[in-house]
């Protein structure tokens, strides 16, 4: 993707810039950050700010010389604002550290967690729907779900679960390759 967009930089946690620099990107092409920070583009009357709140790989790390390796972006353009999780669980406080965004669309990993595998999970269903209306997203958009034999959460059973505990939150499944536009209602 760097080297189709020329002028792009890549936004990740400072922690990742050495290990970025080693596969080949370069210091310049990079835009460090981490929690509670804040990116901002300016170009050709585009104003797009990018915030960075910690995700949780079943705990939140930190360190002092790395803060937080494991990022969320809430991405703001005009009146909307994404947020895309990455992988993560729910903690203690992510709600509250969300909503203040007012976060149109939440992008969040569903394919659960499996203790046996020893790596750490995502969100299930359920815990991403919680999230999604705990922070007033007006969309919730599934990821990550059908990636691993051990997954727990298919989109049906997501799709079932919405409507039958959550049908107030309006949720979007993409098809491979599927373009959509956020409904302005």
């Amino acid at each position: 993707m760097l080297s189709a967009s020329p002028h792009s930089k890549l936004v990740l946690p400072r922690s990742a810039a050495e290990h970025a620099r080693g596969i080949g990107i370069d210091y310049s092409r990079m835009t460090t950050t981490d929690a509670g920070l804040r990116v901002e583009f300016f170009r050709n009357e585009l104003y797009v700010r990018i915030y960075a709140a910690p995700s949780a790989h079943e705990a939140l790390d930190w360190t002092p010389s790395g803060g937080y390796p494991y990022l969320g972006y809430l991405i703001r353009y005009g009146d909307c604002t994404i947020y895309h999780a990455g992988d993560g669980v729910p903690y203690d406080g992510l709600a509250d550290r969300l909503r203040p965004f007012n976060v149109t669309v939440a992008l969040l990993p569903i394919n659960g967690r499996d203790p046996a595998r020893g790596a750490p999970g995502n969100f299930d269903a359920a815990e991403a729907a919680q999230l999604a209306e705990e922070i007033g997203a007006r969309w919730l958009i599934p990821m990550h779900y059908g990636m691993f034999a051990f997954s727990s959460v298919d989109v049906s059973r997501f799709v079932d679960h919405m409507l039958g505990f959550h049908p107030t939150v309006r949720f979007k499944v993409f098809q491979c390759g599927e373009g959509w536009t956020v409904p302005a209602d």
